[in-house]
């Protein structure tokens, strides 16, 4: 949200360039109360503004949404795909994305091919769903 919220304050006209440092820095120990020491730990830790990249964070997390999506609808097709996995079997699992999603290429917006593939609207509750899952053990939860 910090990086979105800058990115939207950037384009905007709200946030001057100038500003960003010193508006990443106030707005992250605001939300993490820690500072920032150096910029390479702030704002320049990766390369997307640096490299003049806006937009990206946001489809990051909508892929991940869009992976949950797809892993449910493997597990729910082709039952526990994990043993494979591990095997560094992928054939199964290819197969399936082969045939629901990767043949269709760019022909439809994203949404609806995730849709088609799935037989749902896009929804956060698969990605939820897994997280719960593989963390809670971990992390006591």
């Amino acid at each position: 949200m910090l990086r979105f919220d800058l990115e939207k304050s950037l384009i905007s006209g709200d946030l001057a360039v100038n500003d960003l440092e010193a508006a990443w820095n106030e707005r992250f120990l605001a939300d993490f109360g820690y500072p920032v020491d150096k910029p390479s730990n702030g704002v320049l830790q990766d390369v997307h503004w640096s490299e003049a990249m806006f937009g990206y964070f946001p489809t990051y997390s909508l892929g991940n949404v869009y992976a949950g999506c797809l892993y449910e609808a493997l597990i729910t097709e082709l039952g526990d795909i994990e043993a494979d996995l591990a095997r560094g079997d992928l054939s199964r699992p290819l197969q399936w994305l082969s045939e629901h999603l990767q043949q269709f290429g760019r022909s439809r917006p994203a949404h609806e091919l995730i849709e088609t593939a799935t037989g749902k609207a896009a929804s956060v509750t698969p990605l939820v769903t897994y997280i719960q899952r593989k963390f809670s053990d971990l992390y006591a939860l």
